[in-house]
C-alpha cells in the first residue's frame, strides 16, 4: 500500500493537470447539459473527469472508484482497502456563471475514512492538501483549522438565509458569514484558517466531502454529522444523510450544540 506523501504526490499532480485542462477549455464556449435535480454539467466535467480517470486510475489500480461523473459501480469500491472519491468540478453553477468559486476536489477514503485529499482553485491558483498524520498545507505553506472559541463573532463560511432566527430554536449570534459556492472549497477554507468553520446542511456527497474532510482532519480540526457522530466514507449509498460540520478543535463541539436540534433523517 503507498504511503499518504505518496498518494499526496499523485493528488496534488492530478489536480493541477486538471486545473490546466479546465482552464484551456474555459477559454471557449462551453457545453451545457442538465442531468434533473443533480444540476447542470458541462464538457468541462466531463474532460477533467476523463483525465483524472487516466492518471489516477493507472498510477494506483488497485484503489476503488467514486466520481460524480463515472456510473457508480459497487463492485469498484466497496471492500476495496483505499478509494478515490472525487468530483472533477465541485460548483459547476459557479463555473458556468465564470465566477472562481469552483474547485478540483479528490479525497481517498481508507476503510471509510478520510484519507487524504487535494481541493484545487484552478481560476485563483489555491491549492488545499493534506492528509490526517501528516499535516495539512494551503499554498505549500503549512495549514492549521482556527483556535477560535466563540461563536459570537466567528467567521463562518455557508449561506446567510441557513442561519435566520425562524429557523434555529435559539438565535444565532452575529457572525461574518463568508459565501462560497463549491463545497469541498468551504472545506479547504476551513483547514487553512481563513474561516472558523462551517455546516453543509443536507445529504451530502462522498465525493464532494471525502477531500475536504481529510484535509480539515489533517489540519487538526473536526469533522462530524450535525450531531457529533463520526463520517463514515463509502456507503452503498455514497452520501452523508444529515450534512456534515467542519471547524477547529475548540469551535465545533459549540456548533454541535447547536446543529444537535436538527431532524436527523436515519431516525424517520
Amino acid at each position: 500500500m503507498q504511503s499518504a506523501a505518496s498518494d499526496l504526490a499523485l493528488l496534488e499532480a492530478a489536480a493541477r493537470e486538471g486545473g490546466a485542462l479546465a482552464r484551456a477549455l474555459l477559454a471557449k464556449p462551453l457545453e451545457i447539459h442538465s442531468k434533473g435535480e443533480a444540476g447542470p454539467v458541462t464538457n468541462v466535467d466531463y474532460a477533467v473527469n476523463d483525465l483524472l480517470t487516466e492518471k489516477l486510475r493507472t498510477a494506483r489500480p488497485d484503489y476503488g472508484w467514486l466520481s460524480e461523473e463515472t456510473p457508480d459501480d459497487l463492485s469498484q469500491r466497496i471492500g476495496k482497502a483505499r478509494v478515490f472519491m472525487l468530483d472533477p468540478i465541485d460548483g459547476t453553477a459557479a463555473m458556468i456563471a465564470r465566477a472562481p468559486q469552483f474547485t478540483i476536489s479528490i479525497g481517498i477514503a481508507e476503510e471509510g475514512k478520510p484519507f487524504a485529499g487535494v481541493v484545487y482553485n484552478p481560476m485563483t491558483d489555491e491549492l488545499y492538501l493534506g492528509a490526517p498524520g501528516e499535516g495539512a498545507s494551503f499554498n505549500g505553506r503549512p495549514a492549521h483549522a482556527s483556535a477560535c472559541a466563540a461563536v459570537e463573532g466567528m467567521r463562518m463560511i455557508g449561506q446567510a438565509q441557513r442561519f435566520k432566527p425562524s429557523k434555529w430554536p435559539e438565535p444565532w449570534p452575529e457572525m461574518q458569514i463568508i459565501g462560497r459556492q463549491s463545497i469541498a472549497y468551504r472545506m479547504g477554507i476551513v483547514a487553512a484558517g481563513q474561516a472558523d468553520g462551517t455546516i453543509l446542511f443536507g445529504a451530502k456527497n462522498e465525493w464532494d466531502i471525502a477531500a475536504g474532510a481529510a484535509i480539515v482532519l489533517a489540519a487538526g480540526g473536526r469533522v462530524t454529522d450535525p450531531w457529533g457522530g463520526p463520517l463514515v466514507l463509502n456507503n452503498r449509498d455514497p452520501r452523508a444523510p444529515g450534512g456534515i460540520v467542519a471547524a477547529g478543535e475548540k469551535l465545533h463541539p459549540l456548533l454541535i450544540e447547536r446543529t444537535k436540534f436538527m431532524p436527523d433523517p436515519r431516525q424517520g
